[in-house]
């Protein structure tokens, strides 16, 4: 099959034809049928993260299920599907008080140690998975435990978003902060992320949701799917002050939707007394924070996100309703659709800003 390859960090994808398995035990064999492309695949290219190598990148995939392994009950042949990096064990202590997302145990959902691996090159070189999916290839094969069924009336090339941006800005928003109705909130960052976050403010009932990016473009879309007030960084001389001058001293809730330094210091810096800052955005990892330790005696929070704390298995049939029955806008956030050899194509001008979200089309 064709995949795109990341060989060396930093480095750009290789487009190769390499070899897949057949499914073992709890495996299941896809068909894709539409990748979307993330940002923190991007940060691996740019070697801002470590990753196994050689590695099909990708984790924001949808597609047909082809054939299953042994043991595997919850999906057959013909059923469509939306992949997760949330793979759950279902027998750690995470998995079992309710955060499948945090599963600690990856090995249960892997393949034995010394056994053969799900990618290879033709020379017999194992060729890793990325977040244990690996969606950049016209085929995956993953455990069992990293699918949800959806609908078939849902259009695949729509539902790969759900997989990852679409569930992690819009988790973030009802389940890591559980904004309530009436709240107010500002999402800094109007990309695909963003727009999710955007979108499940206005969906939970925020009364304003105050919209920070230095496009004018991805503000105006922001504008179409929820945004109440908009503030161009580039065009005022302090966005905190700027947010707090809109939400009469601050907002109750923020999201960081880039995991940059200053904007997640930002996201804090706008709260109101008692307010919460979710940092949803992949921050470097040797990076940190500063905040005023005072700020903390009016029970300000910071605090991060995983995946928007998704229970994905209920989650994303439930945004895939939301889509069919119009109050979810995806058609409204993709810029462009891809082939698969266009892929740093479309990696350069997510990197320039030029786009929301963008989707490789696999035949």
């Amino acid at each position: 099959m064709k995949a795109a390859v990341l060989n060396a960090q930093p480095g750009p994808l290789e487009i190769e034809d390499i070899l897949i398995d057949k499914p073992g035990p709890d495996e299941v064999l896809l068909q894709v049928k539409g990748a979307g492309l993330c940002h923190s695949d991007l940060h691996f290219m740019e070697g801002l993260f470590r990753t196994k190598l050689p590695a099909v990148l990708g984790h924001e995939s949808a597609g047909i299920v082809e054939a299953v392994g042994e043991n595997v009950r919850y999906v057959k042949p013909g059923d469509h599907v939306i992949c997760c990096t949330s793979i759950f064990c279902g027998q750690c202590r995470q998995c079992l008080s309710g955060h499948p997302y945090r599963c600690t145990n990856p090995a249960a959902t892997s393949r034995p140690r010394g056994s053969a691996s799900r990618l290879t090159k033709h020379d017999g070189t194992a060729v890793d998975q990325f977040a244990r999916l690996g969606g950049f290839g016209e085929q995956m094969l993953i455990h069992q435990n990293g699918v949800v069924k959806i609908t078939p009336d849902m259009p695949l090339d729509r539902a790969a978003l759900i997989g990852c941006g679409i569930t992690t800005g819009m988790g973030a928003v009802f389940r890591t902060a559980q904004v309530p109705p009436g709240a107010s909130v500002c999402v800094i960052g109007a990309g695909g992320i963003g727009l999710a976050a955007i979108q499940a403010a206005r969906i939970a009932g925020a009364v304003q949701v105050i919209v920070v990016d230095v496009s004018d473009e991805k503000l105006e879309v922001a504008r179409q799917l929820g945004g109440t007030h908009v503030v161009n960084a580039s065009k005022v001389d302090n966005v905190v002050e700027a947010v707090r001058e809109l939400s009469d001293g601050g907002v109750e809730y923020s999201f960081e939707a880039i995991g940059l330094k200053a904007t997640s210091e930002q996201a804090f810096n706008m709260l109101g007394v008692g307010g919460t800052a979710t940092v949803i955005g992949m921050v470097p990892s040797t990076q940190k924070l500063e905040i005023r330790g005072i700020d903390l005696l009016a029970e300000k929070k910071l605090q991060g996100s995983m995946m928007g704390s998704n229970q994905f298995r209920t989650d994303m049939p439930n945004m895939v309703s939301m889509y069919l029955d119009g109050r979810l806008k995806l058609d409204e956030m993709v810029s462009a659709t891809l082939k698969l050899e266009q892929i740093n194509e479309g990696y350069a001008a997510m990197k320039r800003g030029e786009v929301t979200r963008q989707v490789i089309v696999f035949d």
